[in-house]
């Protein structure tokens, strides 16, 4: 009798988040339970208490690095991690704690916290990537939970994952959303921001925040040009690019050709 295949084993990493991503897992509810009969979950403490040791053949990481901890921490996962992907705008992109970036950190602490002297903290917020070899990035505020199956489903399968690489624009196009930067003249980030939401925020007739970050080949410079004519002044483009992808480069860069302070 032949011996049965191992399955994979798959660990889910927290860092600085607000745990929406991981939750977006859960909430595939009954596709999870499908992927789960191919995997072995062997590390996931938003689901499970039971923890076993890797190596890792896939792992999932959520959150920005922040304190002087996690920076040494994720070296150690990346060791024990065959496929190493980053779930979520915070991963990918330093998340809405990344607005920090754009400070001196020490001014916060000092305003929050009673006590400073116990804050640990690096200046900056930064994307996994910045600190290690990350084999996919997956992004979202949250990420789209079938993205996720999707991705995991490739490379449990030795396979690229299939993900959109377009802009919301063309989800808008898809499903006979009117454009609401053209018929109602709203700011709206949908001409470089990464499909992935289906355009919910214009279905609902609001401009797109960039909840889902910057596509592969952005115009920025562009678009800030389109929010002029609109009525924006220079802040209202800055906070426009500032949002959950604030520290993105493609948006960093055109928010600091607009931000006086750079000036």
């Amino acid at each position: 009798m032949m011996a049965r295949k191992s399955k994979p084993k798959v660990a889910v990493w927290k860092f600085a988040s607000c745990d929406g991503c991981q939750l977006s897992l859960l909430d595939c509810e009954d596709d999870l339970l499908a992927v789960s009969q191919e995997i072995e979950i062997a590390h996931f403490p938003e689901a499970s208490r039971a923890v076993m040791k890797g190596p890792y053949d896939l792992s999932l990481v959520e959150g920005s690095i922040t304190t002087p901890h996690d920076a040494e921490r994720i070296h150690e996962i990346r060791k024990s991690s065959k496929f190493l992907i980053t779930i979520g705008a915070c991963a990918t992109a330093g998340g809405i704690q990344a607005l920090r970036n754009f400070k001196d950190v020490n001014d916060f602490i000092s305003i929050v916290y009673a006590t400073p002297d116990y804050i640990d903290t690096l200046q900056k917020s930064t994307p996994i990537s910045d600190h290690i070899k990350v084999d996919f990035e997956l992004r979202g505020c949250p990420i789209d939970k079938m993205q996720l199956l999707e991705v995991i489903s490739a490379f449990i399968n030795g396979r690229k994952p299939n993900t959109p690489a377009h802009s919301t624009c063309i989800e808008c196009k898809r499903r006979g959303t009117v454009c609401v930067m053209v018929a109602q003249g709203k700011m709206c980030m949908g001409p470089v921001t990464h499909a992935g939401c289906g355009a919910l925020c214009p279905s609902y007739d609001r401009g797109c925040y960039g909840c889902f970050g910057p596509q592969e080949t952005t115009n920025t410079g562009s678009l800030s040009t389109q929010l002029k004519k609109l009525g924006a002044d220079d802040d209202e483009i800055v906070r426009t690019f500032r949002g959950f992808n604030a520290y993105a480069e493609p948006f960093r860069k055109e928010s600091e050709l607009h931000d006086k302070e750079n000036h």
